[in-house]
């Protein structure tokens, strides 16, 4: 791991820098897939465990290869940290669970509101100070990201604001994200540097506003018009009668159903087709509202860039989807033959291997791919769409800031809220 000495400031190294405020990305495709499909194999042969080395591998070469005025970003963190992090997480997580489990037996459902508000409230703490390990181990020009503020506050504030979003069907999500950010950002700091978010909720919430309606509007009338459709009365003296046979024609549940039917058909196209496109518009609105100090981010994201990143994921997908299929039906077909002439309980077993090596071998295949044509393809166009001004203001930047513990990182791992 790279060393830096923490009292140095950063002024030393801005007469390295050229002027202006490029920004850019030089990560090569095909040396990431590598590093990803090697890491897929050892994935597979250390039963998941090699996760936390392709995690660290991962996030090295996204940080070195992202460059900011001719030098690059530097990520310090360690496998064997996310490890330990990741041990003590399941040595709190375990106990937690057994303690739902007894709560259930006495509470029923109401223990299950409970522990679904409880993980959800340590998720959000998790993903907090996940951030806070992240940025830590995140240096520039000798000089480490930092962040303070607790934990707890910001998970109680996500999940109040979380709830909120649920009971306006999404309309309020854009006043949570500005508000949420204005608190992380608040408490972000590079070096000595302040950190601040300038987003505004009110703007981001005008710009989305007609996909929420073209999205959600028509599967509230369809949920309307549902209710309406059904004959409750009908229902429930078809039901008193036990009679199943004569619901569906006297209570309206086959065209009940066919409303169903098409509200999920929408649902399906409109998340295909509009989420891109918010997507889109949120990563350009929050790169555009963070500040340090006197330093200005702009993004120029176009939508049409992330349509290309989903566009060349999903045939990469398909491609694969296409080859797994051409490998696994006729190995399908095959293996019965192979195991013919095995006792019932060696043919369970070979079929059960088989089919385990099949899930996994498909599942890391669709992992790769998401990781390198769609995150990496999202990654290069958030990074070379950036505009960074009044740079010079990094010359004055002192080191400040401690590492953090990984524990908050393995939380959000053993939780499955964490990122790169």
């Amino acid at each position: 791991m790279t060393t830096f000495d923490a009292t140095v400031p950063a002024a030393q190294f801005a007469s390295a820098a050229p002027a202006g405020g490029v920004v850019r990305f030089r990560g090569e495709a095909g040396r990431f897939w590598r590093l990803l499909a090697r890491g897929a194999v050892l994935l597979m042969c250390t039963l998941g465990i090699y996760r936390f080395w392709l995690t660290t591998d991962i996030r090295r070469f996204l940080w070195s290869n992202a460059e900011l005025a001719g030098e690059s970003f530097e990520y310090t963190g360690t496998a064997r940290e996310l490890l330990i992090g990741f041990l003590i997480a399941i040595a709190v997580l375990v106990p937690l669970y057994v303690a739902f489990f007894l709560l259930a037996l006495g509470l029923g459902e109401l223990a299950s509101l409970i522990g679904l508000m409880v993980l959800t409230l340590l998720g959000q703490y998790a993903v907090y100070r996940a951030r806070r390990y992240r940025l830590t181990r995140t240096v520039y020009r000798g000089v480490r990201f930092h962040q303070s503020g607790s934990a707890w506050r910001y998970a109680l504030c996500a999940l109040l604001w979380w709830t909120l979003i649920a009971l306006t069907i999404g309309l309020a999500y854009p006043f949570a994200q500005s508000r949420l950010e204005r608190f992380k950002m608040r408490n972000t700091f590079f070096g000595n540097l302040p950190g601040r978010f300038e987003g505004s909720g009110f703007r981001l919430f005008l710009r989305g506003f007609a996909l929420w309606v073209v999205a959600i509007v028509p599967l509230v009338v369809g949920l309307f018009a549902m209710l309406v459709i059904i004959d409750w009365s009908a229902l429930a003296s078809a039901a008193a009668r036990d009679d199943p046979s004569n619901w569906i024609e006297v209570s309206g549940l086959a065209r009940a159903t066919v409303v169903t039917g098409l509200m999920t058909i929408w649902l399906l196209l409109s998340f295909a087709l509009l989420y891109p496109i918010f997507q889109a518009i949120v990563l350009r609105w929050w790169v555009s509202g963070l500040r340090f100090g006197e330093v200005t981010v702009t993004s120029h994201l176009r939508t049409a860039q992330v349509l290309g990143v989903y566009a060349r994921f999903l045939i990469c997908a398909f491609l694969f989807t296409l080859a797994a299929g051409a490998i696994v039906i006729p190995g399908a077909l095959l293996l019965p033959k192979l195991t013919d002439g095995l006792v019932p309980l060696h043919e369970e077993i070979v079929t059960t291997i088989a089919t385990l090596i099949t899930y996994v071998v498909i599942a890391l295949g669709y992992s790769t791919i998401y990781q390198a044509a769609f995150k990496l393809g999202l990654w290069r166009c958030v990074v070379e769409s950036l505009d960074v001004s009044n740079l010079a203001a990094l010359e004055h930047v002192s080191a400040a800031g401690q590492p953090a513990s990984a524990v908050g990182e393995g939380l959000a791992d053993a939780l499955n809220v964490g990122g790169i």
